[in-house]
């Protein structure tokens, strides 16, 4: 169970080498978070972060799991969930594609797709589903400002966030006083090495600061985060500027 400061007891990530899970499982973990299931694709990235975080005290275990196989998500988290009650699930898993060789291949495009949206609508429905009958807990999902408006130089990967952060909206409205909580985190430019060597977008901001964004967010329930807060007024302005402005836009 959650403390009395909303912090959580047990942590499931689901992408579970993402630098921006894994800054906010640190963060949990100083808190008081004690268990922490990291779910990936097998590699010595995932094993290496499971003893980072279990060199802090926790209790930390991984598992296999891959976004892009839907028809393992079910058993998957089963599994998990079998063990013992998860307070915060964190979808954190995705892709960023490169938008010019995507654009050629199709399939290079459709698998940002599938592992962005796809992937999350199938994992988040799964794991609302255990929050539910466990009667508590948070879905924390890790959308992003590109989904506010998508842009010429990445409509691919803003569409799939797009999608995304529709979704989680509407399963949060599903879950409304069922005890689960839905919260979307909308971070913009996150400087990490899924980013490294694209241009500086203004106000980029870091790992670190989107985890303590979703540690005050879960003290305050809320139900969307923009990290850096600033950016909720510049997309306000975006999202409803003409559409032949936008595109002299250099963005």
């Amino acid at each position: 169970m959650k403390d009395a400061f909303g912090i959580p007891q047990s942590l499931l990530i689901l992408g579970g080498t993402s630098e921006i899970a894994l800054a906010t499982a640190r963060r949990l973990i100083v808190r008081r978070t004690r268990t922490v299931w990291l779910a990936g694709r097998p590699s010595p990235e995932l094993e290496q972060a499971a003893g980072q975080l279990r060199g802090m005290g926790a209790d930390v275990r991984t598992v296999a799991f891959d976004a892009l196989d839907s028809a393992s998500h079910e058993t998957v988290l089963g599994k998990v969930f079998a063990e013992g009650d998860i307070d915060m699930v964190l979808l954190a898993f995705g892709v960023l594609g490169d938008q010019a060789r995507d654009e050629k291949e199709p399939l290079a495009a459709a698998r940002v797709a599938q592992t962005n949206y796809t992937g999350a609508v199938s994992a988040g429905l799964i794991a609302a589903r255990a929050l539910q009958s466990q009667g508590h807990g948070s879905l924390v999902v890790l959308s992003s400002v590109a989904g506010e408006r998508a842009r010429r130089s990445n409509f691919i990967y803003g569409s799939s966030k797009a999608g995304l952060d529709a979704f989680s909206q509407g399963l949060g409205d599903a879950l409304y006083g069922t005890g689960v909580h839905v919260m979307v985190v909308r971070p913009g430019f996150v400087r990490t090495k899924m980013t490294a060597g694209l241009p500086q977008a203004p106000m980029a901001t870091t790992p670190e600061a989107v985890a303590a964004a979703v540690e005050t967010g879960l003290r305050r329930r809320s139900e969307t985060v923009w990290v850096p807060g600033a950016l909720r007024f510049v997309m306000a302005a975006l999202r409803h500027l003409p559409r032949p402005l936008f595109r002299r836009l250099p963005i």
